[in-house]
């Protein structure tokens, strides 16, 4: 070996010494979502609650697992809502070592990037309702909010108990998440013995004319209509149409929204409408959801009510790691953990357990145990109207 190999050789591993080190003391957290289009706030949120728990913990000096002090990074890519750059970023994220990823945000996105997560042998925490994705033999997955035939047999309990609401419509963007919802919504919705007068209606994705689709619904006469698995962007210019064609009953979604986007685009026209709240509302706020309120709005300008709900899926999959280092390089040590795993939750006031749920509905524990809330549209922001547990 010549003296000009030999040290090539004795350089390359004295430069791999330190980035093997600082990889060591790197825990690298994935997020793979919507951040640009129709639907971009919902995989910008979680985006920006990644990036918020991460920069509290660094700011402590990272996080301690298993005795040793690991720095968060969040690795962030925006799959623009599609399938094939949702199942692009899974392999990127899985082929730099990352184990554990936050999103996909719809069905059809979370169920693309299903076979990257099992060959990689890395889980991933979608916010998309397709009961495949966390029931056996599914293992990959687990679901990071309430779904929505969770949520929506409480919405129309409470329309029914509290509005007098005793028939009720479904409209729908024509996408199978969307339309999933809807079909779940309308068979809830029987079940509790309202007269559903509409339940296949939908409208194209990219509809910004939404007069012609709600004028049909609004004909009906129906006390209740229901916006199923709307977009953020879509739900203020249903909600206005509806009005301007004179509608007065309620309007509802099971999915996140976003206040300041509903009082640009529809103003008080979207007084009580109701729709899935953050899962820590001002009212149950505990001192450190409190300080990580701040310190996203220092982030990104302005608090979202939906960041309530997706402040929790880091949070839990660090509290995992702590009680199993060895889950740091073997999802299989997580998923070991879940059934039986509680903790404090660190985000409301009063002393609750948070937990894996959803054996109810998927056979296991797969969904991370955010409490229920219900949210009504008021004066520029959200209140809420109601506030339960999934069942364990």
């Amino acid at each position: 070996m010549s003296l000009k190999t030999l040290a090539a050789l004795t350089l390359a591993m004295f430069a791999a010494v330190p980035v093997a080190h600082a990889a060591d003391n790197v825990l690298k957290i994935g997020v793979n979502g919507v951040m640009s289009g129709a639907a971009a706030s919902w995989g910008l949120v979680n985006k920006y609650c990644a990036e918020t728990t991460a920069e509290m913990y660094n700011a402590k000096g990272g996080v301690d697992i298993g005795g040793k002090k690991y720095k968060i990074e969040i690795v962030a890519l925006d799959d623009k809502n599609d399938p094939k750059i949702s199942i692009s970023n899974a392999e990127k994220l899985a082929s730099d070592g990352v184990k554990y990823i936050i999103g996909p945000n719809i069905d059809t996105t979370a169920i693309a990037v299903k076979p990257v997560m099992e060959r990689a042998k890395a889980m991933n925490f979608p916010y998309a309702f397709s009961k495949e994705l966390y029931t056996a033999p599914a293992n990959a997955s687990v679901l990071g909010m309430v779904a929505s035939y969770q949520v929506g047999p409480v919405v129309y309990k409470y329309l029914m108990d509290k509005k007098g609401v005793k028939s009720i419509s479904f409209v729908a963007r024509n996408e199978s998440d969307a339309k999933n919802q809807q079909e779940e919504g309308v068979a809830a919705a029987k079940s509790l013995g309202l007269k559903v007068l509409a339940d296949k209606e939908s409208y194209e994705p990219g509809t910004t004319d939404f007069m012609p689709i709600m004028s049909k619904l609004v004909r009906a006469k129906p006390d209740a209509i229901v916006l199923s698995g709307v977009a953020p962007s879509d739900a203020p210019l249903l909600i206005k149409a509806a009005r301007d064609l004179g509608f007065k009953g309620q309007l509802s979604t099971e999915t996140g929204q976003d206040a300041k986007i509903l009082e640009q685009v529809a103003g008080e026209k979207a007084a009580g409408f109701l729709s899935v709240g953050g899962a820590s509302t001002p009212a149950i706020q505990s001192d450190y959801m409190k300080q990580f309120v701040e310190v996203y709005k220092k982030r990104v300008g302005e608090w979202n009510d939906e960041a309530g709900t997706k402040a929790y899926a880091l949070e839990l999959i660090l509290a995992v790691l702590q009680k199993n280092p060895k889950a740091l390089t073997d999802v299989e040590q997580f998923r070991k953990e879940m059934p039986s795993f509680k903790m404090t939750n660190p985000f409301v006031k009063d002393k609750t357990t948070l937990q894996f749920v959803g054996k109810k509905d998927f056979g296991r524990q797969s969904q991370v145990g955010v409490p229920l809330v219900v949210n009504a549209y008021k004066g520029g922001g959200f209140e809420a109207v109601y506030v339960g547990q999934v069942a364990n």
